[in-house]
């Protein structure tokens, strides 16, 4: 089994910086892609930054220049760094990890966490 663990989330006024983390632990041979989504009330979950085992990376047009994604592969774990927050960034993310678990398989499953809040006021 794998778990997803995020923090960070929280309270912070427009213009505001979060950090969130997210990480991996469990039954874990090799981690693909890891990323952000975020779900605002009543919309559709969306990407928001995703990033590869070889470090590239991925980001939507609405954070490009505000946030940044990096990882840290020794410790399973994927950060988030939100500048310039906006009140619009308000939503619920979740993290997201592609995993293989196995060196026997080639097989992977797609992981999530359990959301952390993030809430920008204006």
């Amino acid at each position: 089994q794998v778990q997803l663990v995020e923090s960070g989330g929280g309270l912070v006024q427009a213009g505001g910086s979060l950090r969130l983390s997210c990480a991996a632990s469990g039954r874990i041979f090799s981690i693909n892609a890891m990323g952000w989504y975020r779900q605002a009330p009543g919309k559709q979950r969306e990407l928001v930054a995703s990033i590869t085992s070889g470090g590239s990376t991925t980001f939507a047009d609405s954070v490009k220049g505000r946030f940044a994604i990096d990882r840290d592969n020794a410790k399973k774990t994927v950060y988030l760094q939100m500048n310039s927050l906006k009140p619009d960034d308000t939503a619920v993310y979740y993290c997201n990890a592609d995993i293989r678990s196995w060196s026997w398989s080639r097989s992977r499953d797609d992981y999530w966490g359990q959301g952390t809040q993030v809430t920008v006021s204006s």
